[in-house]
């Protein structure tokens, strides 16, 4: 196993072999909404060998919520269903997950096409002034000259940096999450100001 992994076992959990050893039932999917507001992690792309790893696309690849031990909330087709990470690590430019009791390709199989999402209050509190980028996710983006470039759709993980999708009249615009653009994020109003150098609102 890569050393990037981190693999904790059940209190409960008897090592292969040992009398009494059987495959535990797979937790079935809970079809009534999540009550508390989640936010997405990434996508379930494929699986990944024999074992019930899957292949996984994060938003944010830095998110402190990508450890073992992490209850997370698989979403598809309508139909959620509560896990719990038991392994997780990069693995070339995507992630390798492992689910709890999710032990062999039939059963990962499953779950392929899925968005995983953590609630919201399992998040870590941040610092006065601070903020998660999904909380801006529909905030209209304002140039410090007043000038209307778009609405934020999506944030894009790229190996430069955080970039926010803003969607404008006629193309999207892709805007550096940093301080030297971003001037002023207003929860109350929900804008946010920028300062873009020349040139980038034209690529």
């Amino acid at each position: 196993m890569d050393s990037h992994f981190v693999k904790r076992r059940c209190p409960d959990q008897q090592s292969p072999g040992r009398p009494g050893n059987h495959r535990r039932k797979v937790t079935p999917a809970v079809r009534t909404p999540i009550a508390e507001p989640l936010v997405p992690l990434g996508e379930i792309v494929s699986t990944h060998g024999l074992k019930g790893w899957l292949k996984f696309n994060p938003f944010n690849p830095a998110s402190t919520a990508l450890v073992s031990g992490t209850e997370v909330i698989v979403e598809k087709a309508g139909n959620q269903s509560i896990h719990e990470l038991e392994a997780t690590g990069p693995h070339k430019h995507q992630w390798l997950i492992k689910l709890r009791d999710i032990n062999s390709v039939d059963d990962a199989e499953r779950y392929v096409g899925s968005t995983l999402s953590v609630a919201e209050s399992a998040l870590e509190a941040l610092a006065s002034g601070q903020y998660y980028h999904y909380q801006v996710i529909g905030f209209e983006v304002f140039a410090v000259n007043g000038e209307r470039v778009g609405t934020i759709l999506s944030t894009l993980s790229t190996p430069g940096g955080e970039l926010y999708v803003v969607q404008g009249t006629t193309k999207e615009h892709l805007i550096p999450a940093v301080k030297e653009i971003v001037e002023k994020v207003d929860f109350d109003a929900g804008t946010m100001t920028i300062n873009p150098p020349p040139g980038l609102l034209e690529l």
